[in-house]
């Protein structure tokens, strides 16, 4: 009898430090990554976010057909679309808010490279501030390495395709006395600027959610070294 009652209590024991043992691993797991691997597995995650984000937005109704990121009127324009609604010229404001966000759709695939680049070209100190950071860390990673260049980027094709609006012109007008009263930001005086600035808001805001999916669901992505780096994370 005493000799089970050994065995039991031994094997309890043992299983107890078993899980205390995982457990310990698991603690030390992340501050025992190496640079190269953290930074590895920040590079990939936030790759196969990039591009999962540009295929996702750069199609017909990527924009305009996600709630997330659909580029609607600036605020401060909406009463004046309603006025112009009941007035029998509702096709028209429906297609400047079709034509904003056709431009977006157009504009996004040519920021691949852009991102791309900014990932490899991450340093250790960018990998683990993103591994530790909040739930912004990806988002602010990739406006400050790439808001500027890919807004110069976005904003000819951005222009080009809301020229073809009518509206649009109406909208600069509009929108330029506005910003003469302070009652817009100058930026958003333009309707090129404003829809540019929107993309580029909408284009993070994916990659970001793309990026959370890969954190909570590293071995769903098939990759060993986001297993191994966000997996230290759990």
């Amino acid at each position: 009898m005493q000799r089970r009652q050994f065995h039991i209590v031994t094997a309890s024991s043992l299983g107890w430090l078993i899980v205390a043992a995982h457990q310990h691993a698991w603690a030390l797991s992340l501050a025992d990554l190496s640079d190269r691997d953290a930074t590895a597995g920040i590079r990939t995650a936030l790759e196969k976010g990039a591009l999962a984000a540009v295929a996702l937005l750069g199609k017909a109704d990527g924009f305009l057909g996600n709630p997330k990121v659909r580029i609607p009127l600036p605020a401060y324009l909406e009463d004046a679309a309603k006025l112009l609604s009941l007035a029998g010229q509702g096709k028209r404001v429906d297609e400047l808010i079709t034509g904003m966000n056709r431009a977006a759709e157009q504009a996004v695939p040519l920021g691949k490279d852009l991102l791309v680049g900014a990932v490899k070209s991450m340093s250790v100190t960018d990998a683990k501030n993103i591994l530790s950071g909040g739930d912004d860390s990806v988002t602010r990673f990739f406006a400050d390495k790439t808001r500027a260049p890919l807004g110069d980027k976005f904003l000819p094709v951005v222009a080009q395709t809301t020229q073809k609006v009518g509206l649009a012109r109406s909208y600069n007008r509009v929108a330029e006395r506005a910003s003469g009263f302070g009652l817009i930001k100058r930026e958003d005086a333009n309707i090129e600027r404003y829809v540019t600035g929107k993309t580029l808001d909408g284009l993070y805001t994916i990659i970001g959610d793309e990026e959370r999916k890969i954190r909570q669901d590293p071995v769903g992505t098939g990759s060993a070294i986001l297993k191994k780096v966000f997996g230290a994370l759990k």
